[in-house]
């Protein structure tokens, strides 16, 4: 008996300890040659467009010469609590259109649904015309719309309005090297939101009352949710992402 409970005292202790190393890990959310393990989240019209491809260790969303589509997503098959989220991007002078990474977001596609499918949730913008616009958090939750991270009434943005830090980002772009990419960083923990971008501090936002409101718990986001990409309404858009990974808190 008693070497049987050493045993199982030793596998336990074990047990725990691998528990806490794999908390420790950091996770790939995209496997470097195809789209597994995520999903198109879009309206019925644009599902067959394939704006979203994996290629060469990237993930490449282009929807240059065809600005006829609605939101498509790029949506992980695994949703997030507590996270720190890494990621790089690649941005092309040549693209006006708007992206961001969203998280802790929800698509819902029921009878109610905003446009008939909407994607809500916080998003940390990426705008590649527009360095200072990267890391800013505008909220696409149906109701709210608007920037959350400065605090803005809508959609609208200028320099002005942005924190300065913000504006001591800086872009590289692929024209000017083919081999250069950006980098962004969000860190979710309760409802404290960081973010930075290529090593700049952008967003520190306390979303207690924000990401909780009544708003987001019937929508089931802001708290807890999947890791999405973008394609916005309507725009001409060549962006990709690699070394997507990710580790729980």
């Amino acid at each position: 008996m008693t070497r049987n409970l050493t045993l199982r005292l030793l596998l336990l202790s074990l047990a725990i300890v691998f528990a806490g190393c794999n908390r420790d890990d950091w996770i790939p959310l995209f496997n470097g040659s195809d789209l597994e393990n995520w999903t198109v989240k879009c309206l019925p019209g644009d599902k067959d467009k394939n704006y979203w491809q994996a290629g060469e260790g990237y993930i490449e969303c282009n929807s240059m010469g065809d600005p006829q589509h609605n939101y498509v997503w790029l949506v992980s098959d695994r949703e997030f609590e507590d996270f720190h989220l890494k990621l790089e991007f690649q941005l092309f002078r040549s693209s006006a259109g708007n992206s961001g990474v969203q998280f802790r977001s929800r698509y819902d596609d029921s009878d109610t649904a905003r446009n008939g499918g909407w994607l809500n949730g916080p998003q940390a913008d990426i705008h590649p015309p527009d360095p200072f616009r990267a890391g800013l958090i505008y909220d696409e939750t149906e109701g709210v719309q608007r920037w959350i991270y400065p605090s803005l009434p809508n959609w609208e943005i200028s320099p002005g309005q942005a924190p300065q830090r913000a504006m001591e980002t800086r872009f590289v772009y692929f024209e000017d090297d083919p081999e250069a990419w950006n980098n962004m960083e969000i860190i979710c923990d309760g409802m404290l939101v960081k973010t930075a971008v290529n090593g700049n501090t952008v967003t520190e936002l306390d979303g207690d009352g924000i990401l909780n409101d009544d708003l987001h718990r019937i929508r089931m986001v802001g708290r807890k949710g999947y890791i999405a990409l973008q394609l916005h309404d309507g725009d001409e858009l060549m962006i990709r992402f690699r070394d997507i990974t990710i580790k729980e808190l």
